[in-house]
């Protein structure tokens, strides 16, 4: 099995332990001498099936994360990476978007207001780290559909 295809699994498997969750809410009160839709015990068995399965391949695609070594980094790295530079990537396009805001003023008596970052700078970084970005999430994916588990 490729790694890519154990990352379906556990998303599929996090996918069917919500739905569980949700049907455990729907069935877990009903009105005195009705019964549920689904027996409880049975979706709890289930979702505790679901969780082990869960529990096992995080367990597995983690450690063939840290064993898995591209470009000189172990796949641990580069999803750190890539995690990480997503969250800077989206601080600095809502303060780009803050920046980029200009006040019309309808009188020249009216407050002026600037913007406190060089944009055009700010958005050259942006478009460098977003491409940083792509390459490596590219990495990743064709890792994760070479790599064996």
């Amino acid at each position: 099995m490729k790694l890519a295809e154990a990352l379906q699994e556990r998303a599929d498997l996090n996918r069917r332990i919500a739905e569980l969750r949700s049907r455990l809410a729907d069935n877990a009160m009903v009105q005195e001498g009705e019964k549920p839709a689904e027996e409880p015990t049975q979706l709890m068995a289930e979702l505790d099936r679901c969780v082990a399965a869960l529990e096992e391949r995080i367990a597995r695609i983690n450690l063939v994360n840290c064993r898995t070594a591209v470009e000189g980094k172990t796949l641990t790295e580069l999803l750190a990476r890539r995690d990480c530079l997503t969250v800077q990537i989206g601080a600095y396009r809502e303060l780009l978007s803050n920046a980029s805001q200009t006040a019309r003023r309808a009188r020249g008596t009216e407050i002026k207001v600037l913007s406190t970052v060089n944009v055009a700078e700010l958005q050259k970084r942006v478009d460098a780290m977003s491409h940083e970005l792509r390459v490596l999430d590219n990495t990743i994916q064709q890792t994760n559909w070479t790599t064996e588990m």
